[in-house]
């Protein structure tokens, strides 16, 4: 324990001692907070009103004192006189210390200098801080102590908050235009027994009562489809979805992604809802559809490009898929353009490999990069005109991925097929590849009708929206590697 640590447990115990435990409290009628001060002043001069919240910095003069008290809507300057709150009262208000929850009543009114301020009648004590809050232009500067110790970093840097608002503004706003297109939200599953619905790796657990191996949900698909199969025509989920990968500024092991699917429509129709959402929750969190992210200007009111893979990787790497027709032809195209492949990598995959190194990188203006290959899509409708692609879509912007959208597969022996050969990938060394799920196939027998269904990663959306550089600046809790104290 350090020494002002201890100095700080020593004037609890006192207090303790003396009967005035300040934890004893368990209510504080709080009546106004700073920002509704400020914002109706004239209606609140001389009115008397409550404040509650966090003493961020004191100054003593003798007789009377300045302090700012830090809420959830900002902060309010408070005047303490001895003569108006008491002689023992303004003692005790000198022995507080900086970081000390307080409630103050008091009258509103503006100082010499004009600054809205409460003048104290009566201060209470209402929780006694242990430790020393950073200083806010010297201390907790290093990112990854921040997104370890979120609650100091919300008292420290107050405007990161912002963030958060408008993640919530974001998400309500995602749930208002579904809702208004009669989206049922639902939820589904987070323990399932068999991890499917995306290529990638689950975090395995044991139900001991069952005696079964179990996963946490990489995706919200199948449940869903299961719904439509079901009847429900229109469903929507916000959940978490957990992914035993890697870390970088675009990923994290939990997050959360929204996952929605449509009767009766097809991936075309979910470009539709994903430009009108997108372009919606910009216009109506924000203000306007033309957000900056990073050293980009966006343009979300603009139609959004919409260009098949084949096209997208000729128009950046002069390799024409369309003229490949062997996985041979294919593994040499690799070969010459030192993209590395894995044994069990087939055509679709390295059309893949050639879109990330060469177009990627390239995708600014938000562009849906439609027709992908159907290895690499196994939930997927073929295209009716070529069968080794799919109907199915991402939407990129900034170099990112945003959206994943399929015209669902609903016929359940083209789906058992897919999954058989799912397992042959997984055999062969794809550590991504799902097993089958025998419960899907059996609802796909009861006939799903036509469907389109889209995936969007939350996380991104509201990154792409705050102009914020990583994923872990969007979740107050990023999962981080423990350390000791």
């Amino acid at each position: 324990m350090d020494e002002q640590t201890q100095i700080r447990l020593e004037k609890l115990e006192s207090l303790q001692a003396a009967g005035k435990d300040p934890f004893r409290h368990v209510k504080y009628n709080v009546t106004h907070h700073s920002t509704q001060i400020k914002e109706n002043f004239d209606n609140l001069t001389d009115s008397t009103i409550s404040i509650a919240g966090r003493m961020m910095s004191r100054r003593i003069m003798g007789k009377a004192s300045f302090c700012h008290v830090l809420d959830s809507a900002g902060q309010i300057q408070a005047y303490v006189r001895r003569d108006i709150i008491g002689e023992d009262e303004y003692a005790a208000f000198k022995n507080y210390d900086i970081g000390d929850i307080i409630g103050i009543t008091g009258k509103v009114f503006k100082t010499k200098s004009e600054e809205i301020s409460v003048q104290a009648e009566e201060i209470t004590l209402l929780a006694k801080s242990l430790q020393v809050p950073p200083e806010k232009f010297h201390g907790l500067k290093d990112q990854e102590l921040r997104y370890r110790r979120r609650y100091v970093d919300l008292i420290v840097n107050p405007e990161i908050k912002d963030v958060f608002v408008k993640r919530t503004a974001i998400i309500k706003e995602i749930r208002n235009f579904l809702d208004d297109r009669n989206y049922l939200e639902v939820d589904t599953p987070i323990l399932q027994t068999i991890a499917g619905g995306a290529a990638a790796r689950p975090f395995a657990t044991f139900h001991n009562t069952l005696h079964i191996d179990m996963y946490l949900r990489i995706a919200l698909e199948l449940p869903l489809k299961r719904l439509i199969v079901g009847g429900l025509e229109r469903v929507y989920e916000l959940g978490r979805a957990f992914r035993n990968e890697g870390m970088d500024t675009r990923h994290n092991p939990e997050f959360t992604m929204l996952e929605l699917y449509e009767a009766y429509t097809d991936y075309i129709g979910m470009m539709e809802l994903a430009e009108g959402m997108f372009r919606q929750v910009a216009q109506n969190v924000l203000g306007t559809t033309k957000i900056t992210y990073g050293e980009y200007e966006i343009d979300l009111g603009k139609p959004f490009e919409r260009i098949t893979m084949i096209d997208a990787v000729k128009k950046y790497s002069d390799v024409n898929f369309a003229e490949i027709t062997t996985l041979e032809q294919a593994q040499e195209q690799a070969k010459i353009h030192n993209i590395h492949l894995e044994k069990w990598h087939e055509k679709g995959h390295i059309l893949e490999l050639f879109f990330e190194k060469y177009v990627e990188e390239n995708l600014i203006q938000p562009t849906f990069i439609t027709d992908y290959p159907i290895e690499i899509s196994y939930l997927t409708k073929k295209k009716p005109d070529n069968p080794e692609y799919t109907e199915r879509f991402e939407l990129f912007i900034a170099k990112q991925e945003f959206a994943n959208a399929y015209s669902e597969l609903n016929d359940p022996v083209d789906q058992r097929r897919r999954f058989e050969h799912q397992e042959k990938m997984k055999n062969a060394g794809d550590s991504e590849a799902n097993a089958i799920d025998e419960d899907f196939l059996l609802a796909l027998e009861y006939g799903m009708p036509p469907t389109g269904g889209m995936g969007v990663g939350i996380e991104r959306l509201i990154m792409l929206l705050t102009n914020a550089p990583s994923i872990r600046d969007v979740l107050l809790f990023p999962t981080m590697k423990t350390v000791e104290h």
